[in-house]
This record gives structure tokens, C-alpha cells and sequence, in this order.
């Protein structure tokens, strides 16, 4: 019994270990042991940073989340760019799972759904329309569940991930002029905004080495563009006290 649980743990632990290293690359470090294989190397790097991005995705908008409670307010955020965004993140993840592409490329897209519609939800909730809030998470719920089925033709969801660059680029921007015409960044989170600005960044190096998908690519090089940009305007209307500024 003791050496059965011992081959089982011992099974587990490797496993676990090729999560992160993955074959051949497990081979290539652990019996042969060559642990400067740079092709290895590479791999084994963008696995650490893809699932450090999903560690990091389950707590990336709860910032945006607590801040929006706190005020019981959904002032200066976009409820459109929320919609489109919320369309990319959906897209994106359900792209990568129809593909069969590693978890460690696409995981953290779940939970910034989730996290996303909930902002969502509070917004329209706070701006007095609690019915609809409920209703665009019925809504958006069923939508992911058919994107996530097999029932989506591989056609569908190509052509949802074309549009996603796009959507990024117009809900970032819907969100930036409301920020440009405020004079403020209103109720956003600057951790969530510097955090999704990073992610993407480390998304593009991720995605080069796992998939190779043009697409998805060029998804987050987008991503990258417009979640900067709005860093650049936390930055700028850092000390910016929100509408009352104006009718000074």
C-alpha cells in the first residue's frame, strides 16, 4: 500500500511538473538534462507567464469591482464598452478552446468574463435598472454557454475573432473619450487598468510561442495599444477631482 502511494504521489508530482514542462522539454531537462535547450527554454517561460496571467486574471477587476461597491456608483464607466469588451473576451476564449490551444493561452479569459458581466451587472444595477441587469446576465450567459459548445461552427468563432480586435479597439476608445470628456477616469481602477495593460503585453510573447496564430496575435497586440492608452490617461488625470472640476 505505502509503495503504491508513493508511485501515485510520484506520478502526481510529474504530472504537475509537466504542466509547465511539457514534452519533449521534459526529456530534454529532466533525462537528458539539458536545461539550456533554448527552444525548451522559451516554452517553459511562456507556460510560467500563461498561467501567472490566469493566477493573476481571477483577481485583476476585483479592484474595479470593490471600488464600484464602495461607491455605489457607476459614474465615468462605459456601459457600451463594457458590452464590447466583454464580446472580445468572450470571442478570444472561445476561439482558443475551439481550437484545442493550451489552457495556459486563453484560461483567464473565464474569469474575466465573469468578472467583466459582473461589473457590468453593477453599473446598470447602480444606475437604477436592476432588471436589466439580470437580464444581461441571463443573456450573456447563454451566449457563452452556446460559444463554448460544439455547437458553434469553427467559421463562426474565426470570424468573431477577427472582429475581437476591432471591438478592443472601440470599447477602449468609447471608454477614453468618456474619460477625455469627464476630465477624470471616474469610478475605473488604476490596478485593474495597469494589470490588464501588462497581461496583454506578456499575452503577445505567450501566444507567439504556443499557438503561432496570427489571430490571436494580432488580438492582443490591440490589446496592448488600448489598454496603454488608457494607462497613459490614469497617469494624466491622476490628481483629476471628477465633475465638480468642470463647474469650477
Amino acid at each position: 500500500m505505502a509503495s503504491e502511494s508513493g508511485t501515485e504521489s510520484g506520478s502526481l508530482l510529474i504530472d504537475g511538473i509537466q504542466l509547465l514542462v511539457p514534452q519533449p522539454c521534459f526529456d530534454k531537462f529532466f533525462v537528458e538534462f539539458n536545461f539550456f535547450y533554448v527552444p525548451c527554454l522559451k516554452l517553459v517561460l511562456s507556460k510560467g507567464l500563461g498561467y501567472a496571467i490566469i493566477l493573476g486574471s481571477m483577481l485583476v477587476k476585483i479592484p474595479q469591482i470593490v471600488k464600484l461597491v464602495q461607491a455605489k456608483s457607476g459614474e465615468g464607466i462605459s456601459m457600451s464598452g463594457i458590452v464590447l469588451e466583454l464580446v472580445a473576451i468572450s470571442a478570444n476564449t472561445a476561439y482558443g478552446f475551439g481550437h484545442s490551444f493550451p489552457f495556459s493561452t486563453y484560461g483567464e479569459g473565464l474569469f474575466l468574463a465573469f468578472q467583466t458581466s459582473l461589473v457590468g451587472l453593477l453599473v446598470l444595477v447602480f444606475g437604477g435598472n436592476a432588471i436589466g441587469g439580470i437580464g444581461f446576465m441571463v443573456i450573456y450567459s447563454a451566449i457563452m454557454a452556446f460559444l463554448m459548445s460544439p455547437l458553434t461552427p469553427m467559421a463562426l468563432l474565426a470570424t468573431l475573432q477577427s472582429l475581437t480586435i476591432v471591438m478592443i479597439l472601440l470599447s477602449k476608445s468609447i471608454q477614453g473619450l468618456a474619460n477625455y470628456r469627464n476630465g477624470s477616469t471616474g469610478q475605473l481602477s488604476a490596478i485593474t487598468v495597469f494589470l490588464l495593460f501588462f497581461g496583454a503585453i506578456a499575452r503577445i510573447f505567450t501566444s507567439m510561442q504556443e499557438t503561432g496564430d496570427s489571430l490571436v496575435i494580432a488580438t492582443y497586440v490591440a490589446s496592448t495599444i488600448a489598454n496603454g492608452c488608457l494607462a497613459t490617461q490614469m497617469l494624466y488625470y491622476w490628481n483629476a477631482d471628477k465633475p465638480h472640476i468642470k463647474k469650477e
